[in-house]
């Protein structure tokens, strides 16, 4: 560093005296003088010349500057020798046991559930992939940044602390090694050097003079140069400074992004230099701008350049003590005890806690550096920890007050340290006993007690002031104006809800300090009732029983849903309970003092309030009431508030007389008078109103009564209350792991308790393809179904008893649903049953049961029936197992006795039995009829009970009641099976008689039903045989003069527009099928090849081997008339323009949605039919003699050169001394084999045939279109060969047939396809048709060969083929007549067509074949064998010995069948949809070998391929030679590694490795290619080709077009062709991307044991790779769906404002 040479004339301008060799510059630091003095006066010089360029650095510059005069020096000082030497030895001298990494934000953390000690225990990736958590339940999490890793801290985890890093017992890590390298004289001068260092940190850090410095750091030298510098807050969004910039400063928008994004990344900046005036108006003007846009100014302020640079400085110099201290612990330890000094003569506090005081009034740039120092010092030495602590809490009010009114986030307040700490059992314990507690104490001191109740009286505080806040009142006659804010209050509540569980779990653990507790509770929530206490009464009376009580009105007074101090006591109440202690509670509270009708007061009145909401009489009070009462009873809050008011009304019960207590809630339910017998209205509201009152009470009645899992309210355990928890979910519907969770309360570490008792009760059923595993109810847990589950919601309700009962019925059981029998309530609560028997219960039941069988009466509904039975049920369980335990005689609980009285004395007076029996006959209680007879059923276990108990067989009364309780059921079940029997036969018996109606029918119009049975109804079913039984084996052929006759069925299709029939025909007007047509990579062989972007030249006639770039054309199979179609388009058209939102689809390319099935579409395929041609087999055996191969290559050169002759005006062409032809073969030769006249097609098919050819010539060639371009009919062939290899190639990697497994959609497109290709040949001039054809024939014949012709090693012979066989007709073709060749001439055309291509085919696998493989050896002396042998012998003579010896026959015969498979597949496709001849049944069943023979003998091809050879050998050996000595063929065949080799291989998604967390260790290592810096990166993982990318982040943006674009997208653009998967590694989210602006999310192949998928990793469990979605993802691209997976995704996901995809 020091010694280099370079720069040193500038260095002079730096450093007073530059050293250049490697010796100490002691000279600088002079000893006399203190080293303070020196230090600071050494900086005054440089530091202002370093950094003096602030608007634009030269970063690498300062940086080098920096060390070379500033560090280094130091550095030398330090370690008095060669710094690099010294930090290096420290470096080997052993590992830290505390890992100590501190997290950015975005990096993924780890925290193990079964050994962390709370949630906030965490690891990094490093330390994670090498501990023993890896196999344990871990979770995944993306941290906020600031905190940091825990490995190596013993009180962070129960087990596995270390990782195998930091492991200390590791081999050269033992104490000695430790510190040895440092010696006395290292660390003396650490001791001298820290304190200065830390001091100028510190003044220059809080340093405030805007224009002046210390005197220390001044200079004499003073310039003039001021910056203004804008300050980061959280008020203003970037948009906003962006504006103000852009007006204050005058400047292009691009750089006031700069400037914004570098003020929100290091939270501030300088935007203007200049004089000081200049910066002041500057300043004057943001303020004013940024004022007009937010009430708030921005923070600006104009800085001296000196003062900005030392700033600068400052934090240079942090980041440096922060490498320094990471080598030792020393060094750590030196500078911890220098931050705590405090400085002697100052009233200033230590330097640590003079920083944290200033944190707030700190950028985001120096407090990340502060931050990282606290963690790299303090909080690495475990001593030094806990005297930070020690500070941190002395100023722990004064921090908090900052932080609240500083608007930064906490993640980057020193505030968000208190984690660090206060989590840590040891320091809490040592010192916070006085000030906090996290976790709880086991073992009390006096001293504790008295600091905890301290601090348990200063939370009461808080809580008085929440007591009834927010109190709102009902609105009548208007509706409230504006709708209260309500957030803020609920925000707090659920933020306490731990603490509060936390409190009241602390207080009981000890039986003294639980009812010093309980008394001041209960002291706070007198103290906040005295109103209640004075005001006025009213006295209610029913049956007998009187109640005076405050008259108050929840619809008429102030009500408020916040009671936290009552729900705190009835939490204090249940835990004494627990306890057993409540016989001590008059101690504490005298009884008279309770005043229980006080604490149940405002519970009740918050019930109130949600049942007057259910009944709509507060619906003027707006959304924020709704609101309340949904957070009021929602899993989050619930456990605080709703719960508690329950207990507390069970506490109510428990200690207060029934029947005034029942008094009580009738009162604040405002339905003493309903009851009353006094309601005749026939108002319906207030009649619809009153019965849901009275339903709500009821519930609520129920609640009190029967929900006794609580542990304390009935005898149960923790795990018992989250299974009967997940049971009810269960009841439901079954349902995954994730939606359990989310329904279950969390506790204060994030955890349900779920996992440990799920399996007791439900069973894991695992996903398919698609979906989630979900869990379903064990059998033996649905008897604990309880209708009325106090934490179901309305719907919930109804659903599970709806599904409850529809079980019952599948099993024939009957439906009733009674509660299932509850636990037994604790002592303290055991006296709540007597609600159920006492006299104003008694009188309520009676009272609706009258209701509900007068006729007149309205005021009742089946619900409310409903409830009363479960009430009625509830009291005769509960005396039954009273019965059952104790004597008769014993047992007070006597509600049969209660409900078998007569509800008066009048005559027709009737008991509750007598009216049930009443109910049975009401028709609209049809659904009730099973439980009213369970009742009855009950009522008679219970007097027999009763009964039975006073005789001596006392034993056998169970039993016998049981029996009983049997045989009408069974009797009930006989009954129920013969209804249905009767039923089944009934309609059995309608069936026969219309299915003889129809058959009769059929019968009748027989003819018409003959005709239509062809009709294609088999819309996307598997395409069926389309063979008829007529055609025999022989003509299961396709090419050559023994080709099959050809299928063709009269084609009747639906338009799916108008619902009209139309027949297929040549002269009817077209029909069309929607289609869409895409560019594609989904064959190549090399991915990411660039496309040649100067489109104008490219020529697409020749398909490189490599099958880079197809285009493909897909049809989603629905067929419209064209006329409908065009109307339907030119229809979205408009309404698009009317539309405001963003358009799924680009009218401008012709893209649309099919009507029907939605997909996306971009043309139409014309449908063409068939043409039938028979052949007439004498003559085609005639002819066979005639026309052998060479004499047909004659008459076609002949044919050709004739054309020549007549363009180039008469000259005589160079073709025929080649010697290969013959002049007796002459112009017209080749019409002698026989003609017909052409094709005739309707004007509507060619318009609609010339619309596809452009758009597949505009798409493929991404070109505007142009009808006339000689290159429309290129890409028609290229198109239609690139979609059957894609088909095919889809078929072989599904291990399919060939024909049997197509789907319709598939089969009609290629079909629509090929025609349409036969088709497009007459809508263009013949001359180009020719020209094309010639340049394709030239691959195979070198006499036609031109100089752009390609070699035969760089075409792909498929597409030659297709273009050959489509173009050929135009040979035909003369000025004069219009004819095309008869079905006998293009069955040879056909025929020797592909045999030649076949053969240039077969010599390019053999050529290409990697001989290097040594393939099982087979029967050498086999005929193909010998042949193929013979073969390469041949060849490698013409290749001038450049391909070698040749491996054994056996070997090169296997290469070319599986080589040319794939062709072979491909061309019986192509030939099968060309002529409609049907395909041997071996191509529909899947058999290799058979598929083999097949295809050779549908394709007219000798089983030993080499014999196509041997029979043209005298024509095609020329052609072998020339084939073979073509220069670049031997050039390729030179450079072997660029071949391409046959078979190619199959494309497939990259291989994902099988646990997510390896993706994520792969992605923490990503480095963005563009920014230095580490923030937050989303990278993005390419599916085809394994590139990882920076995605959404303007470093990686490109310029498109002049468009910008994301990194990738633009990635897309060439490896896929514009369509891409990508998985967003960070979020765990697939993306499929297409174009420039359109993309969709897709569930990742990802899942959690519970078979679900984790978008955002928000759950973090381990996540697993599965297979089958992996392989559908695979699919949807092979199958080029993803456009339209993105467009289905898009619509049923319409927002006004998308995603911008554009820049992903």
């Amino acid at each position: 560093m020091a010694d280099d040479e370079t720069d040193s004339g500038e260095r002079m301008d730096v450093s007073p005296e530059p050293s250049l060799a490697p010796q100490p510059p002691t000279s600088w630091w002079d000893q006399q003088v203190d080293f303070y003095t020196a230090f600071l006066h050494h900086l005054a010089q440089l530091v202002p010349a370093i950094y003096f360029a602030e608007m634009d650095p030269d970063l690498e510059k300062q940086e080098e500057n920096v060390q070379t005069s500033i560090f280094t020096p130091l550095e030398w000082y330090l370690f008095g020798e060669d710094p690099d030497i010294c930090l290096e030895k420290l470096k080997h001298s052993g590992a830290f046991q505390l890992c100590g990494k501190v997290f950015k934000s975005g990096e993924t953390t780890y925290s193990c559930r079964d050994c962390a000690i709370d949630p906030t225990c965490v690891l990094c990736m490093d330390c994670f992939q090498s501990s023993v958590h890896k196999n344990h339940r871990y979770k995944m999490h993306t941290s906020t940044g600031g905190g940091f890793c825990d490995c190596g801290d013993t009180e962070a985890w129960k087990t596995g602390p270390f990782c195998m890093d930091h492991e200390p017992g590791r081999a050269g890590t033992t104490k000695e090694t430790l510190n040895c390298p440092l010696n006395e004289e290292v660390i003396a001068q650490a001791r001298k050097i820290f304190p200065s260092v830390i001091k100028y940190f510190v003044e220059m850090t809080i340093w405030e003079e805007e224009k002046e410095l210390p005197p220390e750091l001044q200079i004499r030298e003073k310039n003039e140069r001021y910056y203004c510098v804008l300050f980061n807050d959280e008020h203003h969004s970037y948009d906003h400074v962006i504006y103000s910039l852009q007006r204050a400063l005058d400047c292009e928008l691009a750089e006031a992004q700069l400037h914004t994004t570098a003020i929100d990344k290091e939270g501030r900046r300088a935007v203007k230099a200049g004089v000081y005036a200049a910066c002041q108006e500057a300043k004057e003007d943001i303020k004013s701008h940024s004022e007009n846009v937010s009430q708030h100014p921005l923070h600006v302020e104009v800085l001296h350049s000196v003062v900005m640079a030392h700033q600068k400085f400052a934090l240079r110099l942090g980041s440096w003590m922060n490498k320094i201290m990471s080598y030792s612990s020393d060094f750590r330890q030196i500078f911890c005890q220098a931050c705590l000094v405090e400085e002697p003569g100052s009233e200033n506090p230590c330097f640590i806690s003079r920083l944290m005081l200033w944190d707030a009034k700190l950028y985001k740039g120096a407090r990340k550096i502060l931050h990282e120092l606290i963690f790299s010092s303090f909080f690495m030495e475990m001593e030094y920890k806990k005297l930070f602590a020690m500070e941190f809490v002395k100023y722990y009010k004064q921090l908090q007050k900052e932080y609240i009114s500083d608007d930064h986030d906490r993640s980057i307040s020193i505030t968000a340290l208190s984690v660090q700490m206060f989590t840590v059992p040891t320091l809490v314990c040592m010192r916070f006993s006085e000030y906090i507690l996290i976790s709880k104490p086991l073992i009390w001191t006096e001293r504790l007690r008295v600091q905890f109740l301290e601090g348990f009286r200063s939370f009461l505080k808080i809580l008085t002031c929440m007591q009834g806040m927010e109190e709102i009142r009902r609105q009548v006659g208007q509706h409230i104006e504006v709708d209260p804010d309500w957030e803020a209050a609920i925000a707090i509540q659920m933020q306490l809800k731990n603490i509060l569980l936390m409190f009241q779990e602390w207080c009981a653990c000890d039986e003294d300090l639980l009812l010093v507790a309980y008394k001041e509770c209960h002291k706070a929530v007198m103290r906040c009732s005295t109103n209640f206490m004075s005001s006025t009464k009213t006295v209610v009376q029913l049956c007998g029983h009187v109640l005076e009580t405050k008259s108050y009105k929840v619809s008429e007074d102030l009500v408020s849903i916040h009671l936290p101090l009552s729900r705190t006591l009835a939490g204090l109440h249940v835990r004494l309970s627990r306890l057993g202690a409540v016989s001590r509670l008059h101690e504490f509270v005298p009884f008279e003092g309770l005043h229980v009708d006080v604490l149940v007061e405002y519970p009740l009145r918050c019930l109130v309030l949600v049942a007057q909401v259910v009944a709509e009489m507060w619906r003027r009070n707006g959304l924020s009431l709704i609101s309340q009462v949904f957070y009021y009873q929602d899993v989050k809050c619930r456990e605080e508030m709703y719960d508690k008011d329950i207990i507390m009304l069970q506490i109510g019960a428990s200690i207060m007389d029934p029947n005034k207590f029942l008094l009580l809630v009738l009162q604040r339910y405002e339905l003493v008078d309903a009851f009353n017998k006094t309601v005749s209205t026939k108002d319906q509201d207030l009649i619809k109103q009153y019965n849901t009152l009275i339903e709500e009470m009821l519930q609520v009645l129920i609640y009190i009564v029967g929900e006794r899992y609580v542990p304390g309210v009935g005898n149960i355990t923790k795990e018992e209350v989250i299974m009967r928890e997940i049971t009810h979910l269960l009841c439901i519907e079954p349902m995954p792991h994730s939606a359990i969770a989310r329904n279950l309360p969390e506790n204060e570490n994030n955890e349900t308790g779920l996992e440990n008792v799920i399996n007791k009760v439900a069973t894991f059923k695992k996903p398919g393809v698609s979906g989630h595993g979900v869990y379903e109810l064990k059998d033996e847990s649905l008897k604990d179904f309880n209708t009325y589950f106090y934490h179901y919601s309305k719907t919930q309700h109804s659903k599970a008893e709806h599904m409850q009962k529809k079980r019952r019925k599948q099993e024939n059981k009957d439906e009733a649903l009674p509660p299932p029998p509850p636990p037994e309530f604790c002592p303290a609560f055991s006296k709540v049953i007597n609600l159920l028997n006492c006299d104003v219960m008694m009188y309520i039941l009676r009272t609706i049961f009258e209701r509900a069988v007068d006729t007149d009466s309205n005021l009742w509904t089946e619900g409310m029936l409903q409830m009363a039975f479960h009430i009625l049920a509830l009291g005769l369980l509960e005396e039954k197992q009273q019965l059952q335990k104790a004597p008769e005689e014993e047992v007070m609980f006597d509600f049969y006795h209660k409900a078998s009285r007569l509800g008066s004395s009048a005559m027709n007076a009737q008991n509750i039995q007598m009216l049930l029996e009443k109910l049975k006959g009401i028709p609209q209680l049809e659904g009730q009829k099973d439980m009213i007879a369970w009742i009855l059923q009950m009522f008679d276990t219970v007097k027999r009970l009763r009964e039975k108990s006073s005789l001596v067989v006392a034993t056998t009364s169970g039993l016998e009641s049981i029996k009983s309780d049997e045989t009408t059921h069974d009797k009930e079940k006989a009954e129920r099976k013969r209804k249905a029997e009767a039923a089944r036969l009934h309609r059995q018996k309608i069936m026969a008689q219309m299915s003889a109606l129809q058959k009769n029918f059929i019968e009748t119009h027989k003819l018409m039903y003959d005709n239509t049975s062809e009709m294609p109804g088999k819309e996307d079913s598997i395409m069926e045989e389309e063979s008829t039984p007529a055609v025999s084996d022989y003509s299961r052929i396709a090419l050559g003069p023994k080709r099959g006759p050809a299928v063709t069925e009269r084609e009747v299709l639906t338009c799916i527009l108008c619902q009209e029939e139309q027949e297929v025909k040549l002269e009817n007007n077209a029909m069309v099928l929607s289609a869409c047509v895409q560019k594609s990579t989904a064959l190549t062989q090399h991915r990411g090849k660039p496309i040649d972007l100067s489109v104008e030249i490219l020529d697409p006639l020749f398909m490189d081997p490599d099958l880079a770039h197809g285009t493909y054309t897909g049809s989603c199979g629905h067929v419209m008339h064209a006329v409908c179609w065009q109307k339907y388009f030119e229809a979205v058209q408009l309404s698009s323009q009317q539309r405001i939102h963003v358009d799924l689809f680009d009218l401008e390319s012709g893209e649309y949605l099919c009507p029907l099935c939605k997909s996306l579409c971009n043309t139409v395929i014309p449908i063409i039919p068939v043409q039938p041609q028979k052949i007439n087999s004498e003559n085609a055996e005639a002819l066979a003699q005639l026309l052998t191969l060479a004499r047909w290559i004659q008459t076609v050169l002949a044919r050709i050169s004739g054309y020549k002759m007549k363009h180039s005006k008469g000259e005589a062409p160079a073709l025929f001394n080649q010697g290969m032809g013959d002049s007796t073969f002459e112009f017209h030769s080749i019409l002698s084999f026989g003609v017909q006249s052409s094709v005739k097609y309707s004007i509507s098919i060619k318009e609609m045939v010339i619309l596809f050819a452009t758009t597949i010539y505009r798409i493929g060639l991404k070109v505007p279109p142009d009808e006339l371009d000689p290159r429309v009919p290129m890409m028609t062939w290229s198109t239609c060969a690139f979609t059957v290899q894609a088909i095919e190639n889809l078929l072989g990697d599904e291990g399919k047939p060939l024909f049997g497994a197509l789907q319709n959609r598939q089969h009609n497109g290629l079909k629509a396809l090929v025609q349409f290709a036969v088709a497009q040949r007459v809508t263009c001039p013949q001359v180009l048709i020719q020209k094309h054809l010639v340049r394709l024939l030239s691959v195979v014949f070198p006499n036609l060969q031109s100089e752009d012709t390609p070699c035969l090693l760089s075409v792909d012979l498929f597409h030659v083929l297709v273009g050959a066989v489509l173009a050929f007709p135009s040979l035909y073709w003369d000025d004069t007549v219009d004819l095309q060749p008869s079905s006998v001439s293009s069955s040879y055309n056909h025929l020797y067509l592909f045999h030649l291509i076949t053969m240039a085919h077969m010599l390019q696998i053999l050529l290409t074949a990697d001989t290097g493989l040594s393939l099982a050896q087979g029967e050498e002396d086999c005929e193909e064998a010998r042949c193929a042998a013979a073969f390469f012998a041949e060849v490698s003579q013409h290749t001038d010995g450049f391909i070698g010896c040749g491996p054994s026959g056996w070997s090169l015969w296997v290469s070319l069948k599986n080589g040319i498979t794939p062709y072979l597949r491909c061309a019986a496709l192509f030939f099968h949809y060309l002529l409609g001849v049907t395909p041997p049944e071996e191509l529909f069943a899947n058999s290799a070998e058979g598929e083999y023979t097949a295809l050779c003998s549908y394709l007219s091809l000798p089983t030993n391929l080499f014999l196509l050879f041997q029979e043209y050998w005298d024509t095609i050996r020329p052609l072998l030679q020339r084939w073979c000595a073509d220069p670049a063929v031997l050039s390729s065949l030179k450079q072997k590694s660029a071949v391409v080799r046959y078979p190619r291989k199959r494309n497939s998604l990259i291989e994902l490795p099988d646990d997510y967390s390896c993706l994520l260790n792969q992605a923490s290592h990503f480095r963005c290619p563009r920014s230095a810096d580490d923030e937050r990166k989303h990278p993005a993982l390419c599916l085809f080709c394994g590139a990882i990318l920076c995605s959404q982040n303007i470093c990686c943006q490109e310029i498109v077009n002049g468009e910008e674009v994301g990194a990738c997208v633009f990635h897309a653009l060439h490896c896929g062709a514009g369509v891409c998967i990508f998985l967003k590694i960070r979020e765990c989210r697939v993306v499929l991307v297409e174009g420039k602006a359109r993309g969709c999310a897709y569930p990742a192949p990802y899942l959690d044991e519970y078979g679900e998928t984790d978008p955002g990793l928000k759950r973090g469990n381990p996540l697993h790779l599965s297979r089958e979605r992996y392989r559908k993802l695979h699919l949807v691209w092979q199958q080029h769906c993803i456009i339209e997976e993105i467009a289905r995704s898009q619509e049923t996901n319409q927002m006004l404002f998308g995603f911008n995809w554009q820049l992903l």
